[in-house]
């Protein structure tokens, strides 16, 4: 069983940063990023493998440039660096991680069985 614990979040106005990040208590396969709008499905922002094979950070569609994911292995960390913010990216943010195969690693939320608790992000206008 794998814990994760989230930190970083709040608010900000539009076009400032935030930085989040997630600590897991074990050894995973991949960790990643997630984020929830009100009333909408859960969606990914990246994810990498965090075997010593290594691999990504993979961004989801639109998320490169302005999200910036880092991954810290002596700490068994992985970080999200968020940049000119804007405020359709208010949501719960999710740091989520996995075990068994790599090839199994995506931004699909339903890959994932460990889960941290979540964390608020608001941008105001």
């Amino acid at each position: 069983q794998v814990q994760l614990v989230e930190s970083g979040g709040g608010s900000v106005q539009a076009g400032g940063s935030l930085r989040l990040s997630c600590a897991a208590s074990g050894p995973t396969t991949c960790m990643g990023w997630f984020r929830q709008r009100p009333g909408e499905e859960r969606e990914g922002v990246v994810y990498l493998i965090t075997t010593t094979s290594g691999g990504g950070p993979y961004y989801a569609n639109g998320m490169r440039g302005r999200f910036t994911a880092s991954r810290d292995s002596a700490k068994n960390t992985l970080d999200l660096q968020m940049d000119g913010l804007r405020p359709e990216d208010s949501a719960i943010y999710y740091c989520a991680a996995r075990e068994g195969r790599a090839s199994t690693c995506s931004w699909n939320f339903k890959q994932y069985n460990y889960w941290g608790q979540g964390t608020e992000v608001t941008v105001s206008s």
